[in-house]
């Protein structure tokens, strides 16, 4: 069977993360995940992004092989003819071409004419600034337009400017931000063709390449979906599995024959929260610094407020008055106990209509809040950062959140400190790990919306983009009994540690 041989600038960004996530892409895209909802409302946003920097170029002509928003493959393979006539006509500026030339063909965003065959080259991501992966794509899109019979004066990067506040209508030239990354990108020019050689030899390959994550230069999250499509579900306690491991460290590791955690040797140099993962993986027993942990349970006021903020972000900013990005509660969930013996009580607050969340939310929180009592939540820098953002917007609501901000204890911090260690919390202190160790009869597994993407996701659907109508009011009690697990899963971690500490 004979496979395609020629690399797109999509491609070509895979083999530099890792080889053979070119060659599966070309040999057994089935092996490739495919983008879940939440990630697919990611690239939509930056689709997003992209219209609004479009307009920062009026009379341009758009190509792109888009169909009422829907990929075509008929309009993608016209498209270097297309480019090219749009070329012989000196038009000015040309959005989302491509050309195709020596087995490697990239789609461009921005092509901006500047004199005979002279053009600027503009890349458009909806980061709020440049990123090193942005430098070898620019580079390689200069490669296959310079191949192509262009000359490339000026590659540059139209990010997000995330000090752009909101008011009223949109400004293309507000939200966006120019960076001139021109000599970067030629700084790697030679080491680019380079690439390109082998990547084409890669695909070429009949033999897959070594799987290993020591060759990565990419998230080693979306590498391990990958490792596990191909090879099955590793074993939970794989060194692929240590907490911030580095594929440098993999390597060295896996040089040694070592590849469970339990079979790191003693002077194996690790930093200290692998080494916490290590050491309990090696032992099996749970390490619990009993009177760190109480003197942090005494130190706790009631009544006792375990707190919850879920939010929305976009990268174009939904209300007047904030920024790209700028995460907004559109719901909370609180439970209370007021004394140690006492039954809890829960307070909740959603936002259910199209329009900003904060005043009615501020509102109702100074009601259900005590005036006295810690305020527990779990990484509490999240909830006291949005406080500091309303408090701003809202300056008469900024003295209850300062007090609110005052009273925060991290529910975090005995597992995050090393004070509570158990092997099967994998190296990290998040709730979603803590929890099911704990307390496995808890589980966020049953709910409908299980993680806190997934709750912004549907929130923005139902509640500002008008879909879901006809299950409107199932989206909404699902989104409540999301957050009110996050804040009992607190309150029963809480109890955990009082009865076993």
């Amino acid at each position: 069977m004979a496979f395609p041989m020629v690399i797109s600038k999509s491609e070509y960004m895979m083999f530099l993360k890792h080889p053979a996530w070119l060659w599966l892409k070309k040999h057994d895209k089935s092996k490739i995940p495919v983008p879940d909802e939440n990630l697919q409302a990611r690239f939509d946003e930056g689709t997003l992004f992209e219209e609004y920097a479009e307009k920062l170029f009026p009379d341009a002509v758009k190509l792109g092989y888009k169909k009422d928003g829907v990929f075509s493959g008929t309009m993608y393979y016209a498209l270097p003819q297309e480019t090219k006539k749009l070329l012989e006509k000196k038009t000015e500026v040309i959005l989302q071409g491509r050309l195709e030339v020596d087995n490697i063909t990239s789609i461009f965003d921005v092509l901006e004419r500047t004199g005979e065959n002279t053009y600027n080259l503009y890349e458009i991501k909806s980061s709020t600034s440049v990123k090193p992966e942005h430098i070898p794509d620019l580079a390689f899109q200069t490669t296959v337009l310079e191949k192509s019979g262009l000359k490339i004066e000026k590659m540059a990067v139209l990010h997000v400017n995330n000090e752009y506040v909101r008011e009223g209508e949109i400004l293309p030239k507000g939200i966006t931000k120019e960076t001139d990354v021109t000599e970067e990108v030629r700084e790697i020019m030679a080491e680019t063709l380079g690439n390109i050689e082998q990547a084409l030899l890669v695909i070429k390959e009949k033999k897959m390449p070594d799987l290993s994550p020591r060759y990565l230069k990419g998230s080693l999250s979306e590498w391990l979906e990958i490792l596990d499509l191909v090879q099955g579900e590793r074993d939970k306690y794989s060194i692929y599995n240590l907490t911030r491991i580095t594929p440098k460290k993999i390597g060295e590791l896996e040089d040694m024959g070592v590849s469970l955690i339990g079979d790191i040797p003693t002077e194996f140099e690790l930093a200290e929260s692998q080494e916490r993962q290590a050491t309990a993986t090696r032992t099996g027993v749970r390490k619990i610094e009993q009177e760190e942990i109480k003197n942090f349970l005494n130190a706790l006021e009631f009544p006792l407020h375990f707190f919850d903020y879920e939010t929305v972000m976009s990268v174009i900013p939904i209300f007047d008055g904030t920024k790209p990005y700028q995460q907004i509660p559109f719901q909370y969930s609180l439970h209370i106990q007021d004394s140690p013996n006492s039954e809890l009580r829960h307070k909740e607050y959603l936002h259910t209509t199209h329009s900003d969340p904060v005043p009615a939310l501020l509102k109702q929180m100074e009601v259900d809040f005590e005036a006295k009592g810690s305020v527990v939540s779990w990484n509490k820098r999240f909830e006291m950062a949005r406080n500091d953002e309303m408090g701003k917007l809202y300056p008469k609501y900024a003295k209850f959140l300062r007090n609110v901000n005052d009273r925060m204890v991290d529910l975090m911090d005995p597992f995050s400190k090393g004070w509570f260690i158990d092997k099967d919390f994998r190296g990290s202190a998040s709730i979603k790990k803590v929890l099911p160790v704990l307390i496995p009869e808890l589980s966020y597994k049953e709910l409908e919306v299980s993680d806190g993407g997934m709750a912004q996701r549907v929130w923005m659907e139902t509640m500002l983009k008008g879909k879901n109508i006809d299950s409107k009011d199932e989206i909404l009690e699902h989104l409540r009994k999301y957050c009110a697990l996050d804040t009992y899963a607190m309150y029963a971690i809480y109890k955990y540690l009082t009865e076993k500490i």
